[in-house]
């Protein structure tokens, strides 16, 4: 029994560094959080933090390795969209989980520029997007959610990659809009409900009535909530 301990203590530990490190990111911004800081959170030595994950690169890999396992299962369900409301759901849950690893999104490009591995990574990421987008529009279109004017195949590769540069940078607009509050929990439901909203809107010239009518109802039933 004692053995069976000793090797789930280092894993919890590790995944205890992550979870208290992912907080520290969304509520301070990773370039201005240092291993010491990690560290003294999490009343451990630097030692011991080191031990686990010798770079402050390597808390970052594994916080996208989670991020991305996570999305690309959430990026699945774009093959059951069929509605505007189908749609909305998916997009929110795009927002949540976005929200979750924020701080992805509010230092992409000093990430990426300091990063190699999370730069090849998060193109692949913003690939997957770029497919899931593509198979919602194509879902959309079997559910007949859009009008007589339709989208067709030429229309729909920029619609789709317009759709996934507001996925991306949605929360890099709201963090340069009011730096103070933005990222704070307490605005969380506000900006997820506006960028989902956003996205949706690049779908407004295409969609039948009825379902554009029903894309500002589901709006109106979140803003009351």
């Amino acid at each position: 029994m004692t053995q069976r301990g000793s090797k789930k203590a280092p894993r919890r530990t590790a995944e205890r560094i992550l979870e208290v490190t992912l907080e520290l990111f969304n509520r301070f911004g990773e370039p201005n959080v240092s291993t010491t800081l990690i560290s003294a959170e999490l009343n451990i030595s630097p030692g011991n933090l080191y031990y686990h994950y010798p770079a402050k690169d390597e808390l970052i890999n594994s916080l996208v390795d989670r991020y991305a396992a996570s999305l690309n299962t959430l990026l699945r369900a774009a093959d059951d969209v069929r509605n505007v409301e189908d749609a909305w759901l998916f997009f929110h849950m795009l927002f949540e989980l976005i929200w979750q690893y924020r701080f992805l999104y509010r230092d992409l490009n000093d990430l990426l520029s300091k990063n190699r591995r999370l730069e090849t990574h998060f193109q692949t990421l913003l690939a997957n997007k770029q497919l899931a987008v593509k198979a919602v529009l194509g879902g959309l279109g079997r559910g007949q959610a859009f009008g007589e004017r339709g989208l067709d195949a030429r229309q729909s590769e920029p619609v789709a990659t317009a759709m996934v540069v507001v996925l991306t940078y949605w929360l890099s607009f709201e963090y340069v809009r009011d730096p103070r509050r933005a990222l704070e929990p307490e605005g969380a439901g506000a900006a997820l409900l506006r960028g989902a909203f956003h996205v949706l809107s690049l779908l407004d010239p295409y969609l039948e009535a009825g379902q554009r009518e029903h894309l500002l109802g589901l709006v109106g039933r979140y803003e009351q909530a």
